[in-house]
């Protein structure tokens, strides 16, 4: 890890804006202060769009050597008419929603609906990589439809297994005008997926750690605040502690933590951070390894601190669902991560669907999704048109100096590697 200051970081009114109570998103950021650091674009975009692992995913694995081929399109006629409806597959907390009637609605499919014409069937479908892979895998192996026409997949080793194994539709260059003229210079053209011939970005975000204030005053109330990676190995937390059950967050940020930067981390480093893990579960501090499931934990008040991503919390607290739970951007830095969307070979809709990933690109659209999942903004352009109190959000819209102190995930160079590293992390959380 970089030894350089990380003004950001140390902001009292940056922090401050994180972990304060929130009520509502547009209260915490009109608190939220703006700072500075020393990380270079090219780091940065590494970063957001790189070689590196999953993220908000519960077990990418990190990258491995290179993204390979994906599947065919050519027998689609990308200009033909939609069929007027769309299944989606996401991640759940990660779109704008409301309750009409008691009823959720998500008010930005609502209005693709009606500019498009074509319905969506959203669902929450994923809450890890590896576990949503191992379900479809099956009707992709045999070529049939898995039912969704998009997917949300992480960069990293299940990214990286779709395009080996051929099972993502290469996307139509002339059809994504929206994407061309307003993405991010960080989503486009990733290492992962050269030219973004499979992949367009959904979001970006940051690994940190979520936290109930009073049950951390209660269990160690000579320090009652969360700032370190090393506050997840405190015995006063013991059997209140949760992690991520996954061999890419889980090992990545603890080697924050330690002072390891994973993207350059060696063999020796990674049994450093196994044998950190083992003692923590031994010593009983862990509760749970969860996947998505962690929020629920933390509303439940079984675990006190957890591992978590950086919009989660933020959207709890906005639907009256979590009153008072923080997340803290750890003083070691966090890992920054990106999730795509992509079609899966067999899709019924695949026109709907790039019709759909296209139509995001908007920045009056990407401004109704950010202003409910406050993540990484794909569209730098939705600055302009969102609420101004979010505007200035360095968790929406970064700087350079903003994403000082981020690092990504180790890049396998071998399967043996990649055997090495799944040998060390995977009986910690499997066991």
């Amino acid at each position: 890890m970089t030894d350089r200051k990380d003004d950001l970081l140390n902001d009292p009114a940056f922090l401050r804006g994180l972990t304060m109570r929130r009520m509502s998103r547009r209260d915490l950021f009109r608190t939220a202060g703006m700072g500075a650091g020393a990380l270079s674009i090219g780091a940065i975009l590494a970063a957001c769009g790189g070689t590196s692992g999953g993220g908000n995913a519960g077990g990418g694995g990190g990258g491995s050597t290179g993204g390979g081929g994906g599947g065919g399109g050519g027998g689609i006629d990308w200009n033909a008419e939609p069929n007027g409806t769309l299944d989606f597959a996401n991640w759940p907390l990660y779109i704008d929603k409301k309750k009409v009637n008691g009823v959720v609605t998500y008010p930005s499919l609502e209005q693709f609906t009606t500019d498009s014409g074509i319905e969506v069937k959203y669902r929450e479908a994923i809450s890890s990589n590896p576990e949503f892979f191992g379900k479809i895998q099956p009707q992709l192996a045999a070529g049939q439809s898995t039912g969704w026409d998009i997917i949300v997949i992480t960069n990293g080793d299940t990214l990286n297994q779709l395009l080996r194994l051929n099972y993502l539709i290469e996307l139509p260059a002339d059809k994504r005008p929206n994407f061309d003229a307003n993405a991010s210079v960080a989503v486009k053209d990733p290492a992962y997926d050269p030219g973004n011939r499979f992949t367009m970005a959904w979001q970006s975000g940051l690994t940190g750690i979520g936290w109930d204030p009073v049950q951390v005053k209660a269990l160690r109330p000579s320090n009652p605040e969360i700032t370190s990676v090393m506050d997840l190995f405190d015995p006063a937390f013991k059997g209140k502690v949760g992690m991520f059950g996954d061999n890419a967050d889980l090992p990545g940020l603890v080697m924050v933590g330690m002072g390891i930067a994973p993207e350059t981390s060696t063999p020796d480093d990674w049994q450093a951070a196994a044998d950190m893990l083992q003692k923590q579960k031994d010593d009983g501090i862990v509760r749970q390894f969860f996947t998505q499931n962690y929020t629920s934990a933390l509303q439940n008040g079984d675990v006190a601190v957890t591992m978590a991503w950086s919009g989660d919390i933020f959207q709890l607290n906005l639907e009256g669902d979590a009153s008072g739970l923080q997340f803290a951007v750890p003083s070691e830095g966090v890992i920054i991560w990106t999730d795509n969307m992509c079609i899966p070979i067999g899709a019924e809709n695949p026109v709907d669907a790039i019709t759909y990933m296209d139509y995001v690109y908007q920045p009056e659209v990407q401004a109704e999704i950010e202003a409910y999942v406050n993540y990484i903004c794909p569209v730098p352009a939705a600055k302009d048109v969102i609420d101004p109190s979010l505007a200035d959000s360095p968790l929406i819209f970064p700087t350079d100096a903003d994403l000082a102190n981020t690092h990504t995930y180790y890049v396998f160079k071998t399967p043996e590697e990649q055997s090495q590293w799944n040998a060390l992390f995977q009986p910690i959380y499997q066991g």
